[in-house]
Parts: structure tokens; C-alpha cells; sequence
């Protein structure tokens, strides 16, 4: 998909400013012609002046104005016109006119021919910016493919030893240093996860299971690491058709964001009844609540800006609906199950 987007945006980018710069070559083209269109029918009617020989021009007397220059291309409401003297009366001119609506049938055709030709330029044009992002977009693409398989195979080789960790930790004696252990090591399997399920395309299988059951261990997760934030949990208990690791992977991240995100004395509440859960946090706010669920968007420094991707990609795969709501510093996230 990230791909696809900068496939689009690269193509886009080479049309728009290729089509930028025939639009400005055609503008003044159609300029030029316009201007040699008035001097060829121009030089046509001071010819005509000499012969009368064209049946296009009308010729008429008129009395002589001081400003009026002779030999000059003039235009009123109904017709191009020049001056030239009139020999047998000083105070009249000899005026030859040309009609406008001829003049402007002419320039018609000019722009006719000039759109058919900037049609055929611009299909050049997008064949060219397609050309050029692919060949532009080729090493990069190819970079980007070997990153994400040797990330792939980082993530792979560190599921033994993460497991391992967490299945030794087990048997170790319950201590406070041991307990700081484990929630350390959780929270780099949670981070191996996310990672997986960010680069894997996975089809989840459809299973029932306790919601209660999920928010209580993820809950139970967080809690003694966020203690001073205050807690409001309400949980009824239902049992809901979809696939559990994900929908775990799905609250953990919402939890996550909550209680990072949260002010030093704020609070989190959870609410789950009937069809629809609601995580609930404060905040210092969100500068661009749009954009919370796009790959890599982070407003500070923290975290890899990729947890509300997975929950917003997660749910389109369950077929769960996420509603972000945001009121003064208030951050409320709902889903609601099908």
C-alpha cells in the first residue's frame, strides 16, 4: 500500500509539472498566434487599400479624428479596422473593415487546434510520467522490499529467544526484580507482535471467547505500570465472535496509546457493554486528530507511530467499526462489534 502511494504521488508529481509547463508553452503560443493572425490581416487590408481586390474587407469614408492613427489595427464592437488617407479630402480617412465575428471564427480555430494538440502532448505527458516513476521508484522499491524481508527474518529469529525469556521468567521465584523483569519482557513481546502483524498479511479465523476475559488481562497488564493514573473500569460480560489475538493485539494498543499519552494525573476508563467498547483517556491533545490512524503519524518523539495503524488495519479485518472522538483534551476511542 505505501508502495502504491508513492507510486501515485511520484506519478502525479512529474504530470503536474510537466502539464504545468505545456500549458504556459501553449498560453504563449496562443499568444503568438493571435498577435500574427492581427498582422497578417493587417498587411491584407493596407493591401487592400492599394487594389480592392478582396471581397472579405468593406470599405467606407469617414471624417478624419486628430488621436486616429493611419496604418493602425483598431477594433470596435463589430469590426477590425485600419486607417489610410483619403486623397481627394484632407479631412476625411479611407477606413477598411474586417469582421469581428470573422476575425474571432479564426481564432476559434487556432484554440481548437491548439487543444487537440495539447491533448496529444498531455497523453505523452502521462506516459512519460508513468515511464519516468517506475524507473525512479524501481531501486527504491527494490530497497524497501530487501528491509522489509530482513526485518521479517529479525522478527522471526527473535520469537525463540523472547519465548524463552518469558517461559523461564515463569519458573523463576516471584520477586519485585523478577516481576520488573517480566513486565520488560512483556512489553518487548508486545512490541514483536505489533511488528509481526504490521508486516504479515494474515487471514484471522473466527472464533468465540470472552470479552471480559481480554480486557481483564490486558488491563491487568497495564495497570500496576500506570498506577498513578485513576482507573474507571466497567465490564459486562459477553461473549463475542471474532479472533482473539487480534482483538487483544487491539486493545493493547488502544491502552497503550492511552496511558503513554495521558496527562501526570489523568485518568483511563473502560467501558464494554453489549456490542461496542469504549477506551477513554486524558490527554494534552491531539494536533491532528485526521491523521491518528496513518501509518507512521506521531505527534512527539515517543513510540514508532504504528499502533493505531495495526488497530485501525486489525479492526478492517474483523469487521469491527472504530469511532475516534476528541472533546477539549478528551480522547475517546469506540469500537463496535458486528
Amino acid at each position: 500500500m505505501h508502495e502504491k502511494e508513492s507510486f501515485l504521488k511520484s506519478f502525479g508529481l512529474f504530470f503536474v509539472v510537466i502539464e504545468l509547463f505545456l500549458a504556459f508553452i501553449f498560453y504563449n503560443y496562443y499568444k503568438i498566434e493571435e498577435e500574427h493572425l492581427s498582422e497578417h490581416l493587417f498587411l491584407e487590408m493596407k493591401n487592400y487599400s492599394f487594389f480592392f481586390d478582396d471581397r472579405r474587407f468593406d470599405m467606407d469614408i469617414v471624417p478624419k479624428v486628430e488621436d486616429d492613427q493611419l496604418y493602425e489595427l483598431y477594433f470596435d464592437e463589430k469590426n477590425l479596422y485600419i486607417l489610410t488617407p483619403f486623397l481627394e479630402d484632407e479631412n476625411s480617412s479611407l477606413a477598411i473593415f474586417y469582421p469581428l465575428e470573422a476575425y474571432q471564427t479564426l481564432l476559434g480555430d487556432i484554440r481548437h487546434t491548439i487543444v487537440v494538440q495539447s491533448l496529444f502532448l498531455s497523453l505523452i505527458a502521462g506516459i512519460i510520467s508513468l515511464l519516468f516513476s517506475l524507473f525512479s521508484l524501481s531501486p527504491l522499491r527494490d530497497s524497501l522490499r530487501l528491509l522489509e524481508e530482513f526485518i521479517k527474518d529479525i522478527i522471526h529469529d527473535l520469537n525463540t529467544p523472547i519465548t524463552s525469556i518469558l517461559i523461564n521468567l515463569k519458573m523463576m521465584e516471584k520477586n519485585e526484580e523478577v516481576e520488573s523483569i517480566a513486565q520488560s519482557a512483556n512489553t518487548i513481546a508486545m512490541l514483536h507482535k505489533n511488528l509481526d502483524v504490521y508486516l504479515r498479511d494474515t487471514k484471522f479465523e473466527q472464533e468465540r471467547f470472552s470479552l471480559e476475559k481480554v480486557l481483564e488481562e490486558q488491563i491487568a497488564f497495564f495497570q500496576p505500570l500506570y498506577d498513578h493514573l485513576d482507573w474507571e473500569i466497567e465490564i459486562e460480560e459477553s461473549i463475542i465472535h471474532s479472533n482473539q489475538n487480534a482483538f487483544s493485539r487491539i486493545v493493547y494498543n488502544l491502552l497503550s496509546n492511552a496511558c503513554k499519552y495521558n496527562t501526570s494525573n489523568g485518568f483511563i476508563k473502560v467501558i464494554a457493554k453489549e456490542n461496542k467498547l469504549v477506551i477513554c483517556n486524558d490527554s494534552y491533545g491531539i494536533k491532528e486528530p485526521s491523521k491518528v490512524f496513518e501509518r507512521f503519524y506521531k505527534e512527539s518523539e515517543r513510540g514508532l507511530g504504528i499502533g493505531l495503524h495495526i488497530v485501525k488495519k486489525l479492526c478492517h479485518e474483523l469487521d469491527i467499526t472504530e469511532k475516534l472522538e476528541i472533546e477539549k483534551n478528551i480522547v475517546t476511542i469506540t469500537l463496535f462489534f458486528p
